[in-house]
């Protein structure tokens, strides 16, 4: 079954930016090996993650991520927060 937007394939997006592709390919088949290892040991179903699982863990270091790619290209940034969302 293919799927998108899953935790696995956020992984290696995020891997494959800083190691390659092939190193970011072993690093997720290990993953895999790792969640099913845990799978069949505790005897739990799969618990899909989500593709924003990295967002939701530290939602800062991705606004300070941005802000810092803005600044490389040239643009001055202010964060202004949203009414009602915060």
């Amino acid at each position: 079954m293919r799927t998108k937007d899953t935790y696995l394939q956020a992984r290696y997006k995020r891997l494959t930016a800083r190691r390659g592709p092939l190193k970011a390919l072993v690093a997720v088949e290990h993953s895999i090996i790792t969640a099913i290892w845990h799978m069949l040991t505790d005897n739990v179903a799969y618990q899909e993650l989500g593709g924003t699982y990295f967002t939701q863990r530290d939602p800062e270091r991705v606004a300070r991520r941005a802000i810092t790619q803005l600044n490389q290209l040239g643009y001055a940034v202010t964060l202004n927060p949203i009414e009602g969302t915060a």
